[in-house]
């Protein structure tokens, strides 16, 4: 029992840290970029991107980012979004790296409420 215990505390800390984590990573004031022309970079798969996305969002899935020549205009400002918030991390980086004006929008559940309370 006391076994099962130190497991449940071990992975409550675990998540409680990764929550903490996505916190202090996500980009504030995203919804307003969003009403001043950013887009949408979904990184997920093409198949993660067909179960759900948010309307108007472009998908450019991560692997992809490594190529020389993106199809995304440099001009633009762009909002990475994932489904756990870990991918548009590595994403806004790799953007970022490329020239590109980009903000972590973390996982698709949090960019979702963060629009519904601008609207």
């Amino acid at each position: 029992m006391k076994t099962i215990g130190i497991i449940l505390g071990a992975c409550l800390l675990i998540y409680i840290g990764y929550r903490t984590f996505r916190f202090l990573n996500l980009d504030k004031g995203l919804g307003k970029k969003i009403e001043q022309g950013a887009v949408i970079l979904d990184v997920r798969t093409p198949s993660e991107y067909r179960t759900g996305h948010i309307e108007g969002s472009v998908n450019l899935q991560l692997s992809r980012l490594h190529a020389d020549k993106l199809p995304l205009d440099k001009d633009k400002t762009y909002i990475t979004v994932c489904s756990h918030g870990l991918r548009s991390v590595k994403a806004m980086n790799l953007l970022k790296e490329k020239g590109y004006k980009v903000f972590n929008g973390g996982a698709l559940a949090d960019l979702e409420s963060e629009i519904k309370q601008v609207k």
